[in-house]
């Protein structure tokens, strides 16, 4: 079973939906529960042996406040829906392993209940905490932890805590000041390495007659805030050589309010090389058909940068977490990207990165060192060996299942009343 909880963009549920694919690929019988808040869940392509409960959508407020995205209902309550729904699938699915995404006790500690719920009634179950390279600066994530109790959450119930990502860039163990019995369950997984497309990079240059131009894409990722870099790349265009032969390919996201969307579209509408569109299902095609990415620096789309081996030019959001302007600044100086910090973003800059990515590499360069990209398998193999024949047992047709468990418990006791307010942690 899987815990995501995304109220901002697509980058949870993107980086969960591969992992999961991943392990349904290379484990035989093996059926993961996704529970998640996404909104764009149902917009994926859901595989075999893989299903999910949708939560009701919360929205981010600030760095660690939420309100309810839709429905017209009090916060409180919908916690508490929320609690009750996760309670309900882990009681009934009971799952073998349950790996939850960035909070050890989930939104709003909504998964406080269900922790300890497994620990009384289902203790066969391991419980695997899956961190990002980055959560956010040290000194605001420190203050998070010591708030909300996360170390002793991640002592108490979790046997392991995977890191997608690499000390070389971001060691969270000594950054965070996690304790030593934390520190020992942390095992870093390197980056996702990202699948190449569906078409491919000649299929791409093919479809849109590309001949001795160059390519550049811009994706804003999920675009709910991406309108000002769109916009500046659009302005920035007017301030390149008049002679340089270069198109644009431009996926707004399909979070992009409406109304900045059809303005940007308008705005290219007079650009003969300038392509624009909503979403594409097939991000990597494009970007492999790209000779330059500009892009914002989320974990997701700097994966997919570093899979292709694309030139890139980064422009990180910095509110109201600073962690893509922390993963941009360390890959930039390790020579993996180039970072525009967004308070210099201004056409001009735009254009004199993107003329100098452009341009040939200088000669003597250093080559960056490549990163890890192995985190997926590394997964693979940390489920497998929870997965021991201790915790399953042989069919007569060799397959494995489950052992069996007593039926769910009574629930009522480990739903805790939430207090009603609007943000925080409550």
């Amino acid at each position: 079973m899987v815990y995501s909880h995304d109220t901002f963009g697509l980058g949870n549920i993107r980086r969960m939906l591969s992992i999961c694919k991943y392990l349904i690929d290379s484990i035989p019988d093996l059926s993961i529960l996704i529970v998640s808040g996404s909104p764009m869940v149902h917009t994926f392509r859901i595989p075999q042996r893989l299903d999910y409960i949708k939560l009701p959508c919360l929205r981010r407020t600030d760095r660690e406040g939420y309100s309810v995205k839709y429905l017209g209902t009090d916060i409180g309550e919908t916690m508490r829906l929320r609690s009750e729904l996760i309670l309900s699938a882990v009681s009934h699915f009971r799952p073998d392993l349950f790996l939850v995404d960035k909070k050890p006790y989930g939104v709003k500690k909504e998964l406080k209940g269900v922790l300890n719920y497994l620990r009384i009634h289902l203790p066969e179950t391991k419980l695997v905490l899956l961190l990002r390279d980055i959560l956010d600066s040290p000194e605001a994530t420190i203050q998070t932890w010591k708030q909300n109790r996360y170390q002793e959450a991640v002592r108490l119930f979790y046997d392991r805590v995977f890191v997608v990502g690499s000390p070389e860039v971001f060691d969270l163990r000594k950054e965070y000041r996690l304790s030593p019995s934390v520190s020992e369950k942390v095992r870093f997984c390197g980056y996702i390495r990202r699948e190449v497309g569906l078409k491919g990079g000649d299929a791409v240059r093919k479809e849109i007659q590309l001949r001795d131009e160059k390519l550049v894409l811009v994706t804003p990722g999920g675009g709910e805030d991406g309108y000002r870099l769109v916009k500046t790349y659009l302005s920035g265009l007017e301030h390149l050589p008049a002679g340089l032969k270069i198109r644009s390919l431009i996926v707004c996201g399909p979070e992009m309010p409406e109304a900045q969307r059809k303005e940007l579209f308008q705005a290219a509408a007079g650009r003969p090389s300038v392509q624009i569109t909503e979403f594409t299902d097939d991000l990597m095609s494009y970007m492999e058909a790209a000779d330059v990415v500009l892009s914002m620096a989320g974990y997701n789309t700097v994966c997919e940068i570093l899979s292709q081996k694309k030139r890139a030019i980064v422009v990180p959001r910095v509110h109201p977490v600073k962690e893509q302007l922390l993963r941009a600044e360390r890959m930039a100086r390790l020579g993996l990207l180039r970072m525009v910090h967004p308070d210099r973003l201004t056409p001009q800059s735009l254009a004199g990165a993107l003329l100098e990515e452009l341009g040939p590499q200088k000669a003597g360069s250093p080559s960056p060192s490549p990163l890890e990209l192995e985190a997926l398998s590394r997964i693979r193999d940390g489920v497998l060996r929870f997965l021991s024949p201790s915790e399953s047992a042989e069919n007569g047709d060799g397959t494995v299942s489950r052992l069996d468990r007593p039926g769910p418990a009574p629930l009522r006791d480990y739903v805790r009343p939430l207090p009603v307010s609007r943000s925080g942690e409550g």
